[in-house]
């Protein structure tokens, strides 16, 4: 149970963009957006909206996703009266018809994806000034978050993980899997994924989407970001996040931190669930832990007006 739940949820974990797709959906149309911003990486692009002079806030989607998916959190930040948000969202190379640029994997062996996203924008924090952003990231968003929160801890004021345990590995194996015993069972995950008949792997992944979006009218947008994502390196992130364990690491996060999650499926409980993110995040100090209800993976699309008040709540207290 605890494999299919992770196979479906890293699948889609990472918000899907649309490949000359307008980032301000129709009906949407951001007045104060600024589009792309100045900074040269091979690893991700950054596009910016909202008040320039604002609170910056970093949003950054999960496997196979695009920056598409916090449309309706960009409306919702630049709308409010004196909020001043200045949004950076951030798409990875490879995933929503970005092309694959450094995330390319040209090897037999997978490279890294999430690590060094997390540092290319620690380095957009330094190079453009930002003094100590709000952080959000969805699924393995949630984990390039928790990587940038932990190793530059003085360059995030606040962290939101939404749908996201430290260590996804735990999902795929017995009590006390570790990286080491798990490494097996994710090289198979990545050469399965990597190597199978296109037909064959938008087939599965459509299967595991579908599971993750309660809101059939934004179910699209999550499976058109998968059908327009490069193969081998969402399979190649996919992978990582299995050998990802960032529980020694969640201590070394100073900022303040809430995880919004929903329940796991039948047969485990919302209590079951409750007690495993209680145990997985347990190495961080004052934590908030709250499961939204009545939601699929992408609480943004299922309870978008509970995941705004609830970030609302979380940026402003003190």
């Amino acid at each position: 149970m605890f494999r299919t739940l992770a196979i479906a949820a890293l699948l889609s974990a990472t918000p899907l963009a649309v490949p000359g797709a307008a980032l301000a959906q129709e009906g949407h149309v951001n007045h104060a957006a600024h589009g792309p911003a100045a900074f040269s990486s091979d690893r991700i692009t950054v596009r910016v909206d909202g008040d320039l002079d604002g609170r910056d806030i970093i949003l950054i989607p999960g496997l196979s996703s695009s920056p598409d998916i916090w449309q309706g959190t960009v409306d919702h930040l630049t709308a409010q009266d004196g909020a001043g948000w200045r949004v950076h969202r951030v798409h990875i190379q490879g995933f929503a018809g970005a092309p694959a640029g450094g995330n390319a994997q040209t090897g037999a062996a997978p490279t890294l994806i999430g690590a060094p996203a997390a540092e290319e924008i620690a380095r957009y924090i330094r190079e453009q000034g930002l003094h100590k952003p709000a952080v959000v990231g969805h699924s393995m968003g949630g984990t390039i978050a928790m990587m940038l929160a932990a190793r530059h801890p003085d360059s995030v004021s606040k962290l939101v993980v939404v749908d996201m345990i430290p260590f996804m590995g735990a999902m795929f194996g017995p009590p006390g899997t570790t990286v080491e015993t798990v490494t097996p069972v994710a090289d198979q995950v990545w050469a399965a994924q990597a190597n199978s008949p296109r037909d064959a792997y938008v087939a599965q992944a459509t299967t595991a989407i579908t599971g993750m979006v309660n809101n059939a009218e934004r179910r699209e947008e999550a499976l058109e970001d998968m059908r327009t994502s490069d193969q081998k390196v969402s399979a190649a992130a996919f992978r990582e996040l299995i050998t990802t364990d960032l529980r020694p690491e969640l201590s070394k996060i100073t900022a303040p931190t809430e995880v919004l999650y929903v329940k796991f499926n039948p047969p485990l409980t919302a209590e079951l669930t409750d007690a495993i993110y209680q145990a997985s995040f347990a190495t961080l100090p004052g934590v908030q832990l709250k499961r939204i209800d009545d939601s699929a993976h992408f609480i943004m699309f299922d309870q978008p007006q509970t995941f705004y008040g609830d970030l609302d709540a979380f940026l402003s207290a003190k």
